[in-house]
């Protein structure tokens, strides 16, 4: 799995122009699930997202988790993060995990972000077309991979 998560002041999440869901200062979080990925991968991956320590202290410091500063999460499922771009210069998602897989890690991911803050995930729908706004702070954006993670 991979994410894409920023520190933002609002993001927002719109499909055919309605408004879905947004929050106020928190993280955004592009979540892409790949073939291989595992119930072990989303629980790592939701642990480092709460714990975190991109927010600024008393002193400017970013030494803040999410948690710690009382901010919210907005989570969005994104296939393109699975992209190869070896090869010529249209991506493959050949290694993108299939709906059977990939729904389940988000929404798993989802729930134990929200049980970990102890409030709601904010989300977009799996698969829709959705237009992401957000006003990324700082600006403060850090790509975890999971296949990384030793």
């Amino acid at each position: 799995m991979r994410l894409v998560i920023q520190r933002v002041t609002r993001a927002s999440v719109s499909i055919a122009g309605e408004l879905h869901s947004s929050i106020a200062t928190g993280l955004m979080v592009l979540v892409g699930v790949e073939q291989g990925d595992t119930s072990a991968d989303m629980e790592w991956l939701a642990a480092k997202t709460v714990a975190l320590r991109i927010f600024p202290d008393e002193n400017g410091v970013m030494n803040r988790s999410v948690i710690d500063a009382g901010g919210e999460i907005l989570a969005v499922s994104q296939f393109t993060l699975t992209a190869s771009t070896r090869k010529g210069n249209r991506p493959s998602y050949i290694r993108a995990a299939g709906h059977d897989v990939a729904v389940p890690l988000y929404e798993a991911y989802c729930a134990e972000v929200s049980r970990l803050i102890g409030a709601e995930v904010r989300r977009g729908v799996f698969g829709a077309d959705m237009q992401v706004e957000l006003v990324n702070d700082g600006p403060v954006t850090i790509i975890i991979d999971s296949k990384l993670k030793e």
